[in-house]
Formats: structure tokens, sequence, C-alpha cells
């Protein structure tokens, strides 16, 4: 009889970390620092604040569920354990649509900033050229992820050291270099366009989604080694090294901007610079070798995070393989122990988004995606408190019902923040993805389909709609702003309650967790409550 293969734990605390930062620490920090600025002037530094906080707390709630059951491609598996195959299915379809397409779009960036030194080399996917690059250098992060995880594991940490590097001494730089605190109460003060601006720039200025690499490390969490202690650790330090990061870059480029690009205001700075507004703070100050730094980092930097999205959607797509939603040989393992079957479908796949999807068209899809699936840390970490008390918790959070109720809502309105246009390709996504979902149940489905545990689903994705639409992100402006805040914080507690109420028999969800031998040999789920 054949032995069954399982994935191997060989990643440590750095590794782990640095796959989350890397993932973070993408292209978006070329542009990121404007973005912010754009939406709230200088109190974007407080922006980052809150995102850093708001993210932390939905990575906690993640952080005690993943260290209990450290199982590949987390985002997809651990709501089964809880809500059952139906809430699994549709959180691990929006999450991998996403990551398929952070493969593009970090590909799409590191080829827009190679274009200027290739004579060949447009940086436009309509070029045959420029695409076979962009085709190659999918092979190349499939390549990498497929010679094992501790091979990956080097290579991304050796690059994330340079990706942490480059932005700090650029920060450091340009705080010696031409810091003018009068920068941050010029154009409105410090906060010229109030709270709304502030949020704005949390949602659509880029920050929570610079943040939302973070959930790497819960997908590789089932090759991690003492997984109850890194993975938390992991999840903590990454959104700590990355804030620091991002608010250092925020903090250097208001204090340098040169007084010229503020006479239209924070809304209207105005920037002409090929690599983005560090390059053109850089430029004026006149330190050419930043600027030249600046091009290492703008390859290394979306290099490193189209690596790690690669690696981490291999581990989605086998746990949906696993959760019977994609084909059964897709959650084949190689050799090495590697989920080399899914790494490939994830590279055809990535192959067609940039043959088929201009650069625009990808960064919104991407962004649509992978919003979702955020809600299911809160709500999976209080069901499973209920249905497995008794189980070994590496981490246990205090107060695990405020906290998560807190982090729902803030996951729900980071949604909402995201803007109408998010919202409706995010409709999109779901219906094609319920499409599948019908065939899969009329023909493929490996047993009974968990409807009932999923009946507070549909009810929550029409209800986001609809404030999205009537709301003052991007909507018809109907919600006035303060107002809609208040309703979507009552209507959120609402779905919280009901989806935890939703969760599986606690008969069924031993039953899941006794099939996770095949994957954690060690794992024994503690039953010791239903005697």
């Amino acid at each position: 009889m054949e032995k069954t293969r399982h994935m191997k734990r060989e990643i440590g605390l750095i590794g782990l970390t640095f796959v989350a930062v890397s993932g973070v620490l993408g292209s978006g920090w070329l542009f990121a620092p404007l973005l912010a600025s754009q939406q709230a002037g200088p109190a974007s530094i407080v922006a980052w604040a809150i995102g850093g906080v708001a993210i932390l707390l939905i990575a906690l709630t993640f952080a005690e569920i993943s260290a209990m059951l450290p199982v590949p491609g987390g985002i997809a598996r651990l709501p089964q354990f809880s809500h059952g195959n139906v809430v699994a299915m549709a959180m691990g379809w929006s999450a991998w649509i996403g990551y398929n397409t952070t493969v593009s779009v970090e590909v799409a960036a590191m080829l827009r900033y190679l274009a200027p030194h290739i004579s060949w080399m447009s940086g436009n996917l309509d070029d045959w050229r420029t695409l076979s690059l962009a085709i190659a250098l999918l092979a190349l992060f499939t390549l990498i992820n497929a010679l094992g995880v501790q091979f990956f594991a080097k290579i991304n940490s050796t690059m994330t050291w340079a990706k942490i590097a480059i932005p700090l001494i650029i920060t450091g730089t340009l705080l010696w270099a031409r810091f003018d605190p009068a920068n941050f109460t010029q154009a409105g003060g410090f906060s010229p366009f109030g709270l709304h601006g502030i949020f704005a720039a949390v949602s659509t200025g880029g920050i929570i989604f610079s943040y939302i690499g973070f959930r790497h490390a819960i997908d590789m969490a089932g090759e991690v080694r003492n997984p109850g202690r890194m993975v938390p650790l992991a999840l903590v330090l990454s959104v700590i090294i990355c804030f620091i990061v991002y608010a250092g870059l925020q903090l250097a480029f208001i204090g340098a901007m040169p007084s010229s690009m503020l006479t239209s205001g924070w809304n209207g700075i105005m920037i002409n610079a090929r690599l983005g507004p560090i390059d053109a703070i850089a430029t004026s100050v006149g330190i050419l070798w930043l600027v030249a730094l600046l091009n290492v980092g703008a390859v290394i930097g979306p290099f490193g995070g189209g690596l790690v999205a690669a690696g981490s959607n291999g581990r989605l797509a086998y746990a949906l393989a696993r959760n019977g939603f994609f084909p059964k040989f897709l959650a084949g393992l190689s050799k090495l122990d590697i989920p080399l079957p899914a790494l490939l479908l994830n590279f055809v796949i990535s192959a067609l988004v940039l043959m088929v999807f201009s650069f625009n068209e990808i960064v919104r899809l991407n962004g649509a995606s992978i919003v979702l699936s955020f809600i299911v840390g809160p709500i999976a970490v209080v069901a499973l408190r209920d249905l497995l008390p008794n189980q070994p918790r590496p981490l246990r959070l205090p107060a695990v019902k405020l906290l998560a109720a807190v982090a729902f809502v803030v996951s729900t309105l980071i949604i909402y923040w995201s803007g109408w246009d998010t919202i409706w390709q995010l409709g999109v996504v779901l219906l094609l993805g319920l499409v599948l979902f019908i065939i899969h149940g009329r023909w493929l489905s490996p047993g009974p389909l968990d409807f009932r545990e999923a009946s507070w689903l549909m009810p929550y994705l029409v209800g986001i709609g609809l404030f999205s639409y009537f709301g003052t992100f991007g909507g018809t402006g109907v919600l006035p702003f303060g107002w809609d805040i208040v309703v979507i914080t009552v209507f959120s507690l609402a779905i919280f309650a009901w989806a935890i109420a939703c969760r599986l028999p606690a008969e069924r969800c031993v039953a899941q967790i006794r099939n996770l031998k095949a994957v954690i040999p060690d794992l024994e789920p503690d039953d010791s409550s239903l005697v």
C-alpha cells in the first residue's frame, strides 16, 4: 500500500514571518504614501495606525485557529470545521480568484518598472514579447515553489531582508535630507478631510490592501515547525514590521514634500515620476543614488510578492480540492511534498488572466475577490470555542467574543469602505462561483451540503451590497456618512450572532477534524465534551 504523503514542516519563525511580510511589501509601498495622502492629508499616518490595528484584530482571530488547526490553505479550510462546506467553498473560491490575480498584478507591476531598462520591452502586455516574459516569470514562481518549501523559504527570506531594508533606508535618508514640519499643517491642516478622509484612506487609499498579505502565513501554516507558537508570533510580527515600514514612508513622504506639489491641495498632489511619489521626492531633493535604490526595490518588491502569492495560492487550491470543490487530483503532492498539480493549475489561470484582462481590470478584480475572506476568522474562532471547548489551544485570546465581534464589524466596514465599484465586482465573482457550486452540488458533490450553516451568508452579502450602493463610498450617498457606520455596525453584530448560532453540530466538527489526520498525523481532536 502506498504511503500517504504529508506536507513537511520545514518553515521556522523568520521564514513564516517573512512570508507574510513579503506578501505585504509587494509593489504597493511605491504608491501607497501618495494614495493615502490624497485621501487624508497628513492624517494618513493615523489611517496607517487604524489599518494596522484593524488587521491585527482580524489576524489574531485567525492566529488562534491556525495555531490549533495548522492546515494548508487555511482561508479555505478553517471555515469547513466550524460552518461546513458551503461557507468554506464560498470563502475559498473568492480568495482563490484574488490570489491568482495577485500574482498577475505583481508580475505586471514589475514589468512596468523593468521596461525602461530593457530596450525591446514596452511594459505593455499587449506586446507579445512583454507577455512572454510575464508568463516566464509566472513559470519561475511556480518552479521555485515546486522545488520544496525549504528552498522557497530561503529564497523568500533573502529577498525580504532587502524588501525591508530598502524602504527603511529611503525613509531615513528623506527624514535626514529634508523634513519640513510645516507640511503637516498646510493645505487645510493636519486632517483636511476629517474622519471620512481617514476612513477612505484606510480602504480606497490602499492601506488595508497593503496589509492583507498577512494571510499568506495562514495558508502555509501546515508546513510550519511548532505551529502553535510560530503562527501567532509570525502574524503579529508581520503586522508590526509592515506598520513601521509604511508609517515611516508616509512620515518621510509628507515631511520631504516640496511646497509646489501642494498648490492644488492634498487631493490634487502633482506627481510626475516613473516610480511614483518617492521617486519624485528623491529627485527633487537631488539624491540620485536613492532613485537607483528605488529601481532595485521596484523589482524586488513585486517579485517577492508574486512568489509568495503563487506558493500560498497553491495551498489554497489544494485545500479547495480536499474540501471537494476542486477535482481530487489537485490534492496530490509531489515527491517533495509540494501541491504541484495545484501550482500548475494556478500557473495556467494566472497566465490566462494576463492574456485576457488589462492591468486596471486585474487590480479591480484582485481587490474585489480577496476582501470577503476576512469575515471567516472572527466567526470561526468563537464557533470553535463552543464546538471544541477542550481542544488544546496554544493561543487563547482573552475576551474572545468581544474581540471577535469587533473584528467582524471591522471586517465588514473594510468591505464597505472598499467602495461600490469593488462590491459589485465582488458580486460578479461570487455569482460565477455560485454557478460552479451548483454544478458541483448537482454532479460532483462528495456528500451533503451544509446549507443550514450557510443561511446567514446570503443576507450578509445582500446587505453589504445595499449599504454600499446607498452609501457614501462610491454609492449614491442616500445613507449619509456617520449613520452608515452606525447602521453597518448594528447589522454586522446581528449577522455575527446569527452566524455563530448556525455553527456545525459538535459531532460533525469532531468528525471533520478527525479527517485531518491524513494531513496532520499528530492531531487528535479532544471530544471529551461530547461524551
